[in-house]
């Protein structure tokens, strides 16, 4: 049974031998993704073994960061007491520039205001000293007298 006041805590990740990596970028603010250096597939679920040929020459390489959302859903109920101030928040599926689609949610803005095919960006959120989660903002498009 759980405790009530671990209750109020949010769950962490907790890095293993195939994620190490992994969450040692975020810290340092990039996206790693795994790419097969035998059949080119890219993947973003940290694993041993190319998910599409079985290779284990397996590279990472930072990601561009940006992405569409592929779907979302605001949530209004928080599922336990942890999440109970965070309401309303908007959960992604978001679609990487390099393809591999990720779980993340989205932060600086109102999440009524996420739409599908909507432009992201990555925002490594430090959690821990340890841990950065990666989350997504809207992209602000800029006019061309802006670059």
């Amino acid at each position: 049974m759980i405790k009530p006041e671990d209750a109020a805590k949010k769950p962490l990740p907790t890095p293993d031998a195939d994620t190490a990596v992994f969450w040692k970028g975020l810290r340092e603010g990039r996206l790693l993704l795994q790419h097969c250096l035998d059949c080119r597939h890219v993947q973003y679920y940290q694993q041993s073994l190319c998910r599409s040929c079985g290779s284990e020459r397996l590279e990472h390489r930072a990601a561009s960061g940006r992405g569409t959302v592929h779907s979302f859903s605001v949530v209004h109920r928080a599922p336990g007491p942890a999440f109970k101030d965070d309401t309303p928040y908007a959960v992604l599926l978001v679609e990487l520039e390099e393809g591999p689609r990720m779980v993340s949610s989205f932060v600086g803005g109102d999440p009524e205001g996420v739409t599908f095919d909507m432009a992201v960006e990555l925002v490594c959120e430090p959690i821990t000293d340890e841990i950065s989660l990666p989350r997504f903002r809207r992209v602000i498009n800029k006019s061309p007298a802006d670059h």
